[in-house]
């Protein structure tokens, strides 16, 4: 089956010489969840922006459904709906209002059983009537996810779409999410809750300084490039690393009540046993041991540390 979006040689360098994208080549699969992770100023909405035809590339081809979203633009951003960062619509319209209007800006012929069922699943029915300025910032974005679903589309592309949302409208977010992808509609999300990527996504994107640094199916990412850590809560604390445990790199925490190490769980030696070993021969005793698998967000921190060498404090627009 063909990808639902099929990008080729995109890049964007704007006329003051910056480079805001960087060579791009990119296939989402129908019904795919794909998460595109990067920090502030990497070249997501750039990306996002060249894919709704809102930002002509410097070179290079986008086909949206079959359709070439700059030589066949209406056909193209008909199968496409965008929530984008910012909120951006008429606040002295009535909910209903505006999500009606937005179907009928695609050409779609009036449908309030469906527009009906778009704000019953937000959970905007009981504020239809209601003016948008009157809305809560979490209750205006759910208004922009029923303006970009409004005409039913076969891609949607979510912006930061939970930003300044509490968890419990996040995670119906998630739900409802679930429940596009299940009737075949493909969904691209940027954000910066690594979490919501860890919890929806199939695959993963990283993108830094305009380049496209790494995609990979979630679940291999993770059992590629996971780590797991193992922290022992001594009995008595220590005021530094003993010598002895050298070979181990290990990092001492909680005012030294905490041993922490850092190991490779695929590998065929990870140091456990022989670093559990050494403590008991050196009458170091423990009070509790577990162990963490890393998470997306460790994962990401540890790429982008990798290809920048600095600290970067999350992943923004």
């Amino acid at each position: 089956m063909p990808p639902v979006i099929d990008i080729q040689g995109i890049s964007k360098t704007y006329k003051g010489g910056l480079q805001a994208l960087k060579t791009v080549d990119l296939q989402i699969g129908k019904g795919e969840i794909f998460a595109l992770l990067g920090p502030n100023g990497a070249g997501k909405t750039t990306l996002i922006s060249i894919i709704c035809g809102i930002v002509t590339p410097s070179t290079g081809t986008v086909i949206a459904d079959g359709h070439d979203i700059q030589s066949d633009y209406r056909r193209a951003r008909s199968r496409i709906g965008l929530v984008p960062q910012e909120l951006t619509t008429d606040a002295f319209e009535t909910v209903i209002a505006t999500v009606t209007f937005s179907r009928g800006l695609f050409g779609k012929a009036p449908n309030p059983g469906f527009v009906e069922k778009v704000l019953r699943d937000l959970s905007l029915w009981e504020k239809r009537n209601d003016k948008i300025m009157t809305l809560s910032g979490g209750m205006k974005r759910r208004v922009m996810i029923a303006k970009a679903l409004s005409h039913e589309p076969d891609i949607l592309f979510l912006d930061e779409p939970t930003a300044g949302v509490d968890v419990e409208l996040r995670r119906d977010m998630w739900e409802l999410v679930r429940r596009l992808r299940e009737s075949g509609v493909t969904i691209i999300l940027t954000t910066h809750y690594i979490e919501e990527a860890e919890e929806m996504a199939d695959r993963v994107g990283v993108i830094l300084k305009g380049e496209l640094i790494l995609v990979e199916e979630k679940t291999a990412l993770m059992k590629k490039l996971g780590k797991k850590t193992l922290t022992l809560n001594l009995q008595d604390p220590l005021a530094s690393l003993p010598p002895e445990l050298g070979e181990w790199d290990l990092t001492l925490r909680a005012e030294g009540n905490e041993l922490e190490y850092v190991f490779d769980s695929n590998a065929e030696r990870t140091g456990v046993p022989s670093l559990l070993r050494r403590l008991s021969d050196l009458g170091f005793a423990f009070k509790d041991l577990n162990t963490r698998q890393s998470s997306l967000e460790d994962i990401f921190v540890s790429l982008v540390h990798r290809d920048t060498g600095a600290s970067v404090q999350g992943v923004g627009a």
